[in-house]
C-alpha cells in the first residue's frame, strides 16, 4: 500500500509543477513514438511547459512567464483545504483503493470504493504521514541559476522530476531569451543530456549554475531558428485563428475585461460606465454580427517587418556550401532598405548580394550575430521598437492564450485578413512534408503502428495508464490533424488517385500512410441498404462502432484508427492502413464475418472470443447464421463486421457501422406487426437508407428500466408468498431451516448475476440516473427483507419467482436476468438458426427485444426528455446542445421531428420549439446543400455559396452573379470573345437552362442527371424552400409550414442570423464579419466576396482518461453529500490527471476548473473563484469556440465571482457579453435570458441605475412567468426585485402591487410561517408606511399649495453591495446554508416516520440528500445542472424536502 501511495504521489502531486513534470516524464520514451523534439503538438513541447506554472489549480505559478506570472503567483496558491496534513494522506489512501479497484474496469460503485478506503485511511493518518515525506524527497524542487550570453544571471524553480529539455522550452519561452533555439546546456562544462531527469545528474544542487552556451547552427537548426523567429513575430497576428491552422483559436476574455481581471483594482460604483450596448437591451430583434469579435481593429499588434522571406538565391552553391553557407534570406525593414542574409554555421551576417546579382561576400560592416532578432534588431531601430511591443504583449497574455488546442476550432466569421508575403507558409503549403513533421527521423510517420502500439502499452498503475493515456491521446490529435489536411488536399484534387482509371466517385487515394475514401456507394455496395444516401452514412456509423469498441477496450482486438471529414459537400472517410492489406484482395484476407452482406460468413475462434468479451459491455448476443454451404457459422458481431489479421499478426475489425440493433421504427418490414400506438404516430417511416441503428445510450437505458421492472415483479411475488408463509406458518411450525438457506442461495445467485449485468453498464457509458438507481436499490433491500422471512420457502418456489419477473420483463434467458440483443436480426439476405422457442437463441424472441426496445424509444424516453426539460434546469441553447441532449437519452435525431411535434403542444417550451424547427430546417438544407456543391465547379465555389444563402435567408434579388472574369475564363477557349462583356444580368447565354431532376428531387446523394456544371445558378428561394419543405417531410416526418425565409421567422420566431451562424458551422462556411441587410430589396444581401473560406467538418472519437473521470464522479458524489472540501481535492485530483493526459487544453480540464471555481466560491474563498473561473473561460472560448453555449455559462458564472470580488463594472461587461452571444444564438425568448436578465437588473440597480435596471427586470419577469407559471419562486423573485427598483425611483404604488405578486405566491406555495413570506410581509410593511408618507406630502402641497415643516422626507436608500451580492447568489443558485448536527439527527428521524407511513422513495432519497448536503459542510446542496436555483425552486412544493435550507435551518447568507 505505502508503495502504491508512494508512486501515485510522485506521480501527481499538487505542490507545484510536478505534474507538468510528470507529464513530461515519458517524453523521454517518446522517442520510440519518433515523436521526438520539436514538433507542433509534440509530447514535451510547448502546451505542457508553458502552463506547467499556471495551470494547476495548485500551481504556483513560476518564474517562467515573468512579471505575468510573478502577479499571479501571489493568487493562484491553493487555499482550499487549510489542514494539508490530515487531509492528505487520506487523499493518498483514497486514491490508492481507487487505482487498485478500478483497473478492473469495473468501478461502477467507485464511491463505494473510496469511501471505504477514507475510513481506512483516518485512523493511520500518522502512519501515512511518515510517506508523503518520502514523496516530498522524490520530488524535490530545486532552484537553479541560468546564465545566458547578454543577459543577467536567471533565478529558476524546477522540480527535480522535469527533464532538462523542459529548461529548454522555458528559455525559448522567456522573453529574454526567447530569440535563441541553437545552444546547449552546461553544468561545470560538461553538456547535459535533453532527455535526462534532473535529479539523475550528478553535482546538480540548490543554486548551482547552468550555462546557455550557443552551438554552431546545422542546415536544420537555421531552418528551425528561422521558424522559431517567424513565429515569434506573427505571434500576436490571429490570421492562423481565422484562417483555422496549426489549432490556433480566439479568446476575447481580455478584451472584454481590458486587461486581466485579476490585476484589476476594485472599482468605486460611481466610476462605472453601465450604459448597455444598443444590441443588449431587452427587445432587439437582429442582433448586429460585428461585436461577435470585438478589437478585430489593433489585435495584429505592430509590423516589424515588411518581408523576411528565403532568398531565391537557394540553396548555396558548391563552392559556398565548402565556405559553410546554410541558407538565404530576403528582408526589407520597415524603414523600406534591402538586406541579403547569409547563414553559417557561426550565425546570421548580411552578404553583399542583390536582387539580380549573387555576391555571397560579407557586407561591411556584416555584423554577424548568433541570433536573427539579434541582426535585425542591429540593422532597423523600428524593427528593435515592434519586436520590443510585441514580447511585452506576448508575456502579458494569459498562458492559456498561448496554448495549441488538441483539435482545429474553426470560425464561422472572419473580418477580411491582408495577405502577406510568407514563405515559409508557401512553403509548408507545398511541400510533400507534413508542417514540421521534417523533425521526425524515417519521413512518413506509420500511424497504424503508432496508434497500435499505444494501445498496448501497460495499463495496470496509475502512472502506467497515464502514460498510456497520454500516448494515445497524443497520437490520436496527430492523427486527426494529419486526416484533415489530407482530406482536404484529396477534395482539392491535390493527391493521385491509386485507381486513376475509375470515374472520380469510385477513386481512392493513399497520402501520408492513410487511407481515403469517399462516401458514393462504390460498385453497387450498398445498392440493397439505400445507394448512396446509405453510403453516405455508413461512415458515421462506423465510427460510432469504432467509439463503442475503443472504450470497451479489450486487450488484443484493434479497430482502425477512423476519421470522417466532410469538405466542400464530400465526405470523406480516412483511416489507417492494416499492414499487408493492400498486397492482398480483400477476400483472402477477411477470416471473419462477410464481405458480401452474408451470402459467405466466416468464422474463427481466436475472434470470437475477443468478440465475445466486448459483446459482455456492448449487450451484443453471440447468434448463429447460415453460409452458403447451408452450415451454421457462430458470429458474435454483426455479419458486416469483418475481423482481418494483418501482416503484423493482430487481430482488427472493420466496417462496424452495425454494432448495434436495427431501429424497426424506420425500417419498413413484411414480418414484423408495430404496435398501434407507433401506427397512430406514423411509423414505421420508410428512411432513405436501411442502416438506422439504435444508440448505445438507449439499450443502457431500457435495460436499466427493465432491470428495475424486473426487481419489483420479484419483490412483488415475493411478499405474496410470504404473507402465504405466514399463515402457512401458523399451521406448522416446524420447517427444516436447511433448505430455506439453500433457497436463499438461489435467489441471492440469481439476482446476483442481474446485479453484476446491471453494475457493467454502469460502467460502459454514463451512470444510471441517480433516481433509477436508487428506486433500483429500494427495491433490492425490499427482496433481502423478503428474503429473510422467505428464509422457510423452499428452493422451487424462489426459482419460480425469479422464473415469473423474468417471464414478465422478456428476459431473454429463463431464469436469468439476461438483456442482449442480435443486431443482424432484421438484415435482409441473412440466414439464421433459429433455437427453440422460450430460449436465447429463438429468432422470436430476439426480434421481440429489439422491436421492444425501439418502442421505449418512443412511448418512453421522447417523453423523458421533454419532461426532463420542463424544469429548464439546464437548457439547451443551440442545435449542438439539442443534439447532445437528445443523444444522451438514447434518441437518434431522426425523431427530431416526432420531438417537435411533442414539444409543440407544450406552451412552456417555447423555445425548445424553435430551437428544434431551427435545428431541423439546418440539416435538411445541409442535405440539399451537399448535393449543390457536388456539382458546382471549383471556379464558381464563392458564387455558388453566396447565391444559395441569398436563397435561404433573404427574399430579395438573388440573381446569380457570375462575375466577368469567370464568365471569360469559360469562354477563354473560344479565345475571340470580347473579355469585358459582364454577364451580370444573371443567366447569360453560355448556362444552359436545364434543370437537373437530380438536383431537385432533395436527395440527398449526388444524382447529377447530366445536369451542366452551373444549375446552381437555377436555385431560387422559392425552390430551395420547397426542397427544404419536401426533405422536412421526407426523414422527419415533419410538415414545415413555410415556403420562405420571410414565413419562417414570422410563424416560427427564427432569427436570420441565427439561421446563417446554425448553416456555416454546420457545414464549414467562412462568411465575412459585416452587418448583413437581410432585408435588402435591390441587390443581393452576399456578395461573392462574403464567403471567404470554406472548412472540414470533422467527426472523430474523443479518447478519455479514465482514472481522472473516476475521481471526477467520486467528486461530485461527495459534493452532492455536501462534502466541499472532499469534493475540492477529488476534482482537483482529477484535473491533476486531466493536465497529464490531455496536456492543458481540453474541454474537460474547462468543466473541471467550473467547478473548482464553483466550489471555492461556495467555500468563501471568492478570489481564488475568479482566477480559476477566468481561466475556465479562456479554456471555453479556445476549445469550444466564442460563442459555443457552454461559453456563455462560462460568462454568466465569471461576471458573479467578479462581483463578488468588488469588480462592478467588470461583471456588468461580461454579462452584456453573455446576453449578446446568448441572443445571437437562438434569439431573446429563452430561460437563460430571464436569468442573465435578473443579474444585469441587479447589478444597475446596485449602481443606481434604475430606470435601465426597470427594462431587464421587466423582461426577466415576463420570461419568468411564460417558462415557469404564475406560482413559481423564480416570478416571485423577479417581482420582488422590481419591485426593489420601483421603490427607489419612489413609484411606491407599483412597488406595492409587485411585492403582493411575491406575498401572495410565498403565502401559497411556502405557507404563512415561512421565513421568506414573514420577510415579503414586511416588505409590503415599510411599503405601505412610505406610500402614505408620500401621499401625505402630495395632499399638503395641493392643499396649501406648500410644504409644511413637520413632515419628514422620504428616505431612499441605495442598496448595500453586500445586499446584492445575496440577492445574486440567490438567483444563480447559490445558498450558503449553516445547519446543526441535532437538526439533521432530528430530520432524518422524522424522514424515517415518514418512510413507514409511506414509501414514496423518490421523495425521500432527494429529501435525504438535500439535508445531508445542506449539512456537512456549510454550503449549498450542488447538483450537476448548471443553475441549480431551478430544481431548488421546481421542489419546493415538495413536503419533505428542504429546499434552499427552508425548514428547520437557518439560512445565514454570508456575503464575501
Amino acid at each position: 500500500m505505502a508503495l502504491e501511495t508512494e508512486a501515485k504521489n510522485s506521480n501527481s502531486n499538487p505542490s507545484d509543477a510536478a505534474a507538468a513534470a510528470a507529464t513530461t516524464k515519458t517524453s523521454g520514451k517518446a522517442k520510440e513514438n519518433n515523436n521526438t523534439v520539436g514538433g507542433k503538438k509534440n509530447l514535451n513541447s510547448q502546451p505542457n511547459q508553458q502552463n506547467s506554472n499556471q495551470n494547476l489549480v495548485n500551481g504556483n505559478g513560476t518564474v517562467a512567464d515573468g512579471p505575468a506570472a510573478k502577479k499571479k503567483g501571489k493568487k493562484n496558491r491553493n487555499k482550499s483545504p487549510p489542514e494539508p496534513t490530515a487531509v492528505e494522506p487520506v487523499e493518498a489512501a483514497l486514491s490508492n483503493g481507487h487505482a487498485e479497484k478500478s483497473g478492473e474496469n469495473e468501478s461502477s460503485d467507485a464511491n463505494a470504493n473510496v469511501e471505504k478506503s477514507e475510513v481506512v485511511g483516518a485512523p493511520d493518518a500518522e502512519a501515512d504521514a511518515e510517506d508523503i515525506d518520502l514523496d516530498a524527497l522524490h520530488d524535490v524542487g530545486i532552484t537553479v541559476n541560468i546564465s545566458s550570453p547578454g543577459s543577467d544571471l536567471l533565478c529558476v524553480q524546477l522540480s527535480s522530476m522535469e527533464l532538462v529539455q523542459e529548461i529548454h522550452q522555458l528559455l525559448m519561452d522567456r522573453e529574454e531569451t526567447c530569440h535563441r533555439t541553437c545552444f546547449s546546456l552546461q553544468l561545470d562544462n560538461v553538456t547535459l543530456d535533453n532527455f535526462a531527469e534532473l535529479k539523475t545528474i550528478e553535482h546538480l544542487e540548490q543554486g548551482s549554475t547552468i550555462k546557455v552556451v550557443e552551438e554552431p547552427y546545422t542546415m536544420r537548426e537555421a531552418r528551425i531558428h528561422v521558424r522559431h523567429v517567424r513565429d515569434l513575430l506573427k505571434n500576436l497576428d490571429p490570421a492562423d485563428a481565422y484562417n483555422g491552422i496549426d489549432c490556433t483559436s480566439l479568446t476575447y476574455l481580455n478584451t472584454i475585461t481590458q486587461g486581466d481581471l485579476l490585476d484589476k483594482k476594485k472599482t468605486r460604483p460611481d466610476s462605472v460606465d453601465c450604459t448597455p450596448p444598443e444590441y443588449v437591451t431587452p427587445g432587439v430583434s437582429e442582433p448586429p454580427l460585428l461585436p461577435l469579435h470585438p478589437n478585430v481593429k489593433n489585435a495584429k499588434g505592430p509590423q516589424a517587418l515588411k518581408v523576411l522571406t528565403t532568398s531565391a538565391w537557394n540553396p548555396p552553391p558548391g563552392p559556398r556550401k565548402l565556405h559553410g553557407d546554410l541558407m538565404y534570406l530576403y528582408v526589407v525593414t520597415m524603414e523600406e532598405k534591402r538586406f541579403h542574409i547569409s547563414a553559417c554555421s557561426k550565425g546570421f551576417y548580411i552578404n553583399q548580394s542583390t536582387d539580380d546579382t549573387f555576391n555571397p561576400k560579407p557586407d561591411n560592416p556584416s555584423h554577424l550575430s548568433h541570433s536573427l532578432i539579434d541582426l535585425l534588431s542591429h540593422i532597423s531601430p523600428s524593427f528593435r521598437r515592434a519586436f520590443q511591443t510585441i514580447q511585452k504583449r506576448r508575456t502579458m497574455r494569459h498562458a492559456f492564450e498561448r496554448v495549441a488546442t488538441p483539435y482545429q476550432v474553426y470560425q464561422w466569421a472572419s473580418p477580411t485578413l491582408e495577405h502577406t508575403v510568407d514563405a515559409i507558409r508557401a512553403e509548408d503549403a507545398f511541400s510533400s512534408k507534413l508542417g514540421y513533421e521534417e523533425h521526425i527521423p524515417g519521413q512518413t510517420r506509420d500511424w497504424n503502428e503508432e496508434l497500435q502500439t499505444t494501445r498496448e502499452l501497460p495499463r495496470k498503475t496509475l502512472p502506467e495508464r497515464l502514460l498510456r493515456e497520454r500516448a494515445i491521446f497524443k497520437v490520436h490529435g496527430d492523427f486527426v490533424t494529419a486526416a484533415t489536411r489530407g482530406a482536404m488536399a484529396v477534395i482539392d484534387g491535390n493527391v493521385l488517385a491509386i485507381n486513376p482509371g475509375e470515374d472520380s466517385k469510385m477513386q481512392m487515394f493513399i497520402w501520408n500512410n492513410i487511407f481515403f475514401s469517399l462516401g458514393f456507394d462504390v460498385r453497387d455496395h450498398y445498392k440493397e441498404l439505400g445507394g448512396d444516401a446509405a453510403a453516405f452514412v455508413a461512415p458515421r456509423y462506423d465510427l460510432h462502432g469504432v467509439r463503442v469498441y475503443n472504450a470497451v477496450d479489450v486487450e488484443g482486438l484493434y479497430t482502425l484508427g477512423t476519421v470522417v471529414i466532410d469538405y466542400r459537400g464530400f465526405r470523406v472517410t480516412a483511416q489507417s492502413i492494416i499492414p499487408g492489406i493492400l498486397e492482398r484482395e480483400q477476400e483472402q484476407s477477411v477470416v471473419y464475418g462477410s464481405i458480401d452482406f452474408g451470402k459467405t460468413v466466416l468464422s474463427h475462434p481466436k475472434y470470437l472470443d475477443l468478440l465475445r468479451q466486448a459483446g459482455k459491455h456492448l449487450k451484443i448476443l453471440p447468434h448463429a447464421v447460415l453460409n452458403e454451404r447451408d452450415e451454421p457459422v457462430e458470429l458474435c458481431s454483426s455479419v458486416e463486421c469483418k475481423g482481418i489479421i494483418g501482416n503484423d499478426g493482430r487481430h482488427y475489425i472493420l466496417d462496424l457501422l452495425r454494432t448495434f440493433p436495427p431501429d424497426v421504427n424506420f425500417l419498413k418490414l413484411q414480418d414484423v406487426q408495430i404496435s398501434k400506438e407507433l401506427v397512430d404516430m406514423g411509423f414505421p417511416i420508410e428512411h432513405r437508407h436501411k442502416l438506422c441503428c439504435l444508440r448505445q445510450e438507449l439499450l443502457e437505458a431500457f435495460i436499466e428500466d427493465r432491470y428495475v421492472s424486473f426487481i419489483r415483479i420479484a419483490a412483488v411475488h415475493l411478499q405474496q408468498l410470504n404473507a402465504k408463509k405466514q399463515t402457512e406458518k401458523a399451521e406448522e411450525k416446524q420447517v427444516p431451516a436447511l433448505e430455506g438457506a439453500e433457497s436463499e442461495t438461489k435467489v441471492n445467485g440469481a439476482e446476483k448475476a442481474a446485479e453484476k449485468e446491471e453494475k457493467k453498464e454502469d460502467k460502459e457509458e454514463k451512470q444510471p440516473t441517480a433516481s433509477d438507481t436508487k428506486t433500483a436499490e429500494a427495491m433490492v433491500n425490499a427482496i433481502r427483507e423478503a428474503q429473510s422471512n422467505v428464509a422457510t420457502s423452499n428452493e422451487v418456489q424462489a426459482a419460480e419467482v425469479v422464473k415469473r419477473a423474468c417471464a414478465a420483463v422478456g428476459s431473454l434467458k429463463e431464469k436469468e436476468f439476461d438483456f442482449r440483443f442480435n443486431p443482424d436480426v432484421f438484415s435482409p439476405g441473412i440466414r439464421h438458426v433459429d433455437g427453440e422457442e422460450g430460449t436465447c437463441s429463438s429468432l422470436a424472441k430476439q426480434k421481440v427485444l429489439v422491436q421492444e426496445a425501439a418502442e421505449f424509444l418512443v412511448l418512453k424516453q421522447i417523453p423523458a426528455f421533454v419532461k426532463e426539460h420542463l424544469a429548464h434546469s439546464s437548457p439547451p441553447i443551440d442545435g449542438q446542445s439539442l443534439t447532445e441532449s437528445l443523444h444522451s437519452h438514447g434518441i437518434n435525431v431522426r425523431y427530431l421531428g416526432k420531438v417537435i411535434k411533442m414539444l409543440g403542444q407544450m406552451p412552456r417550451m417555447d423555445y425548445l420549439y424553435r430551437i428544434a424547427i431551427l435545428e431541423l430546417i439546418v440539416r435538411a438544407t445541409k442535405h440539399i446543400y451537399y448535393t449543390y456543391m457536388q456539382n458546382t465547379e471549383p471556379l464558381h465555389l464563392s458564387a455558388a455559396i453566396s447565391h444559395f444563402l441569398n436563397c435561404l435567408l433573404t427574399n430579395g434579388p438573388v440573381n446569380p452573379a457570375v462575375s466577368s472574369e469567370e464568365a471569360h475564363k469559360k469562354r477563354g477557349n473560344g479565345g475571340k470573345h470580347n473579355k469585358h462583356k459582364s454577364s451580370k444580368g444573371g443567366k447569360g447565354s453560355q448556362q444552359q437552362q436545364q434543370q437537373s431532376a437530380g438536383n431537385q428531387n432533395g436527395s440527398s446523394s449526388g444524382s447529377s442527371n447530366g445536369s451542366s456544371a452551373s444549375d446552381w445558378t437555377l436555385v431560387t428561394p422559392r425552390s430551395l424552400w420547397q426542397q427544404i419543405r419536401r426533405e422536412a417531410k421526407a426523414y422527419w416526418d415533419w410538415e414545415l409550414d413555410c415556403d420562405s425565409i420571410d414565413t419562417a421567422v414570422s410563424k416560427y420566431g427564427i432569427l436570420r442570423i441565427s439561421l446563417l451562424r446554425a448553416f456555416c458551422l454546420k457545414v464549414g462556411i467562412q462568411v465575412l464579419l459585416r452587418e448583413y441587410n437581410f432585408e435588402s430589396r435591390h441587390k443581393p444581401t452576399f456578395g461573392d466576396d462574403d464567403i471567404v473560406n470554406v472548412f472540414p467538418v470533422v467527426k472523430h472519437i474523443s479518447p478519455r482518461a479514465t482514472d481522472a473521470y473516476n475521481f471526477y464522479t467520486t467528486g461530485q458524489a461527495k459534493i452532492q453529500q455536501g462534502m466541499f472540501k472532499e469534493g475540492y481535492e477529488l476534482i482537483s485530483e482529477a484535473l491533476n490527471l486531466l493536465n497529464n493526459v490531455f496536456g492543458a487544453m481540453h474541454q474537460e480540464n474547462g468543466s473541471c476548473l467550473r467547478m473548482l471555481a464553483r466550489l471555492s466560491y461556495l467555500l468563501g474563498d471568492a478570489q481564488d473563484a475568479l482566477a480559476i473561473q477566468q481561466r475556465a473561460v479562456i479554456m471555453s472560448e479556445r476549445v469550444n469556440g466564442i460563442d459555443h453555449p457552454s461559453t456563455i455559462l462560462e460568462y454568466t458564472h465569471l461576471s458573479l465571482y467578479s462581483f463578488a470580488n468588488g469588480h462592478v463594472g467588470m461583471s456588468l461587461k461580461l454579462l452584456y457579453r453573455a446576453r449578446y452571444l446568448m441572443v445571437l444564438i437562438c434569439g431573446e425568448d429563452h430561460p437563460e435570458v430571464a436569468l442573465i436578465d435578473s443579474n444585469i437588473s441587479l447589478i444597475l440597480h446596485a449602481l443606481g441605475e434604475y430606470e435601465l435596471s426597470l427594462r431587464f427586470i421587466e423582461h426577466a419577469l415576463k420570461l419568468n412567468l411564460k417558462y415557469f407559471g404564475n406560482k413559481a419562486m423564480h416570478v416571485a423573485v423577479s417581482y420582488h426585485l422590481m419591485a426593489r427598483t420601483q421603490s427607489c425611483m419612489g413609484d411606491f404604488r407599483s412597488a406595492l402591487n409587485n411585492e403582493k405578486e411575491t406575498y401572495s405566491i410565498y403565502k401559497s406555495q411556502l405557507g404563512e410561517k415561512h421565513e421568506k413570506t414573514r420577510d415579503s410581509a414586511e416588505c409590503l410593511r415599510l411599503l405601505t408606511q412610505q406610500a402614505v408618507l408620500l401621499q401625505r406630502k402630495m395632499n399638503d402641497i395641493y392643499s396649501s399649495g406648500k410644504l409644511t415643516s413637520d413632515l419628514p422626507p422620504i428616505h431612499i436608500t441605495p442598496p448595500s453591495m453586500g445586499s446584492v451580492l445575496d440577492m445574486l447568489n440567490t438567483i444563480n443558485g447559490i445558498l450558503f446554508v449553516q445547519i446543526s448536527q441535532k437538526d439533521i439527527v432530528k430530520v432524518r428521524s422524522e424522514i424515517e416516520k415518514h418512510f413507514k407511513a409511506n414509501s414514496a422513495e423518490n421523495e425521500v432519497n432527494d429529501a435525504i440528500k438535500s439535508i445531508v448536503a445542506a449539512a456537512n459542510n456549510n454550503g449549498e446542496a450542488e447538483e450537476k445542472t448548471s443553475e441549480d436555483i431551478k430544481e431548488q425552486a421546481a421542489a419546493a412544493a415538495a413536503g419533505t424536502q428542504l429546499t434552499n435550507g427552508d425548514k428547520a435551518t437557518t439560512t445565514e447568507a454570508t456575503s464575501s
